[in-house]
């Protein structure tokens, strides 16, 4: 059994690592996916302002919303080609697998059909499928999606914003729009999904500073800019602003961001006591060993964190200057947080749930825009020396709360330890399968959990 001062020492050690999973599977406490139903009806915080380029903001702002088309051109491919031929590559190490990163050895499979198959082409009129938009907030230009339902007789149309993490893109809901745009359910949804500012087609901020509180107001300004003062948000990763617009949109009560006692006695007691601190066996199974699966194996993982949290413009330097570098460094994500399991393979199990096109697509995104500092940058300005005490990581969330825990995701979070900070959960799942990218890897699972959540919110707030 492990000692007490061991767990406790864990935990301190995790709240001081800054690990990303603890302020970001979009409950801040890892392993969750997270539903909010955002009611304006408390008391507000006020919003704030902000202006994100050089320069005083003007005394007018021109809230235009404009079309978008995601475009390419022969000599941007032409680019492409030359950079990729002329990649370098290192050999891989014997049975390294996928345990020193990226395999070399695939890479250059994945490489191969990059520059022979990959339609970029063919993947553009993919993206222009649904359509995008862009206006500007606080002196950036904000890209998003906007998909309307098919409506039919009796359904209720509900507006909800999705927002994706790192190193993902707005495409990760490619796959479960249509399950939540047309539907025979009794409701449908009206679908807004942005890119953060400085990701994809997103304008980068030109000064420091910009964080989840920033994009949380930006991204609310955006949903009163298309005449919606309620709605449902979704996300995951990064999409921690969406649980950050409702601590700047309501009353929130203090949180306490370090564990407490009553969190280390919980696992120290939970594994063979599970229900005298509230776990259940799905918990268990899900957290002990506690150090191997909730500290070793994030120190495996969190390499790039600090990277990205402390100098991210100098590696970001190489990614941006080579498109083979930048798909590795992408991709090797993609492999192991839908399973730690996937670094005993050779290919990292890349393809059990990804296409390559709809992976290259991806790369191809951060690529074609230069987005990937901007997008690391992200890291530095929501890891300051106020981390822990800013306002959206010591509050409360009083909003009807559905949490989907997905078994391979970075960390997992018992319901009971969640209730400290979302006293209002309405649902709570295991899901059968899935990691961190869970609308690109189980959509159907996700829009599921989705409607039953709001189903049981809708359900209360009309009687």
């Amino acid at each position: 059994m492990q000692t007490f001062e061991n767990i406790k020492q864990a935990l301190f050690n995790l709240d001081h690592y800054n690990l990303k999973v603890l302020a970001a599977s979009s409950v801040g406490i890892g392993g969750l996916l997270c539903y909010l139903a955002l009611r304006r009806k408390r008391k507000t915080i006020p919003f704030g302002d902000g202006w994100w380029r050089v320069g005083e903001k003007p005394p007018s702002e021109d809230t235009t919303i404009h079309s978008f088309v995601v475009e390419t051109s022969e000599e941007m491919i032409r680019d492409l080609y030359q950079r990729i031929d002329q990649t370098r590559y290192t050999d891989s190490l014997e049975d390294c697998r996928f345990h020193y990163g990226f395999n070399s050895d695939y890479l250059r499979k994945v490489v191969s059909y990059w520059r022979n198959e990959f339609d970029w082409e063919k993947q553009v009129k993919v993206l222009n499928k649904y359509p995008h938009f862009k206006t500007n907030i606080e002196g950036l230009d904000v890209h998003f999606i906007h998909v309307k339902p098919i409506q039919r007789a009796g359904q209720r149309v509900l507006p909800l914003l999705m927002v994706h993490g790192w190193p993902g893109s707005f495409f990760e809901f490619y796959r479960i729009l249509p399950m939540l745009t047309n539907t025979e359910e009794d409701v449908v949804f009206e679908v807004i999904c942005p890119s953060i500012p400085g990701y994809g087609y997103s304008e980068a901020p030109h000064v420091k500073g910009f964080n989840t509180m920033d994009a949380a107001r930006v991204f609310h300004k955006l949903m009163e800019r298309l005449n919606f003062s309620e709605y449902y948000l979704q996300g995951g990763d990064w999409g921690v602003v969406t649980y950050t617009i409702h601590t700047l949109a309501s009353i929130t009560a203090p949180f306490p961001h370090r564990a407490s006692l009553v969190t280390v006695l919980s696992l120290l007691i939970g594994r063979y006591l599970p229900f005298l601190v509230g776990f259940t066996r799905e918990d268990v199974h899900r957290i002990y060993p506690y150090m191997q699966k909730n500290v070793y194996e994030l120190l495996r993982e969190s390499g790039y964190l600090h990277i990205q949290a402390t100098k991210p413009d100098t590696a970001g330097c190489g990614l941006n200057d080579s498109p083979v570098g930048l798909a590795a460094y992408i991709l090797e994500k993609f492999s192991t947080w839908t399973d730690f399991k996937n670094r005993d393979l050779k290919d990292g199990g890349l393809e059990r749930k990804f296409s390559l096109d709809d992976l290259l697509t991806n790369v191809m995104i951060y690529w074609t825009t230069g987005s990937i500092i901007p997008s690391m940058r992200f890291y530095k300005e929501n890891m300051g020396t106020n981390f822990q005490k800013r306002v959206d990581n010591i509050t409360k969330i009083y909003v009807p709360v559905g949490l989907a825990a997905f078994p391979h995701e970075l960390m997992h979070c018992p319901k009971t330890w969640a209730y400290s900070r979302f006293p209002d959960i309405r649902s709570y799942t295991y899901m059968a399968r899935g990691g961190h990218f869970a609308a690109f890897e189980e959509p159907e699972l996700l829009a599921k959990d989705v409607m039953q959540f709001v189903k049981k919110v809708e359900k209360k707030r009309l009687k």
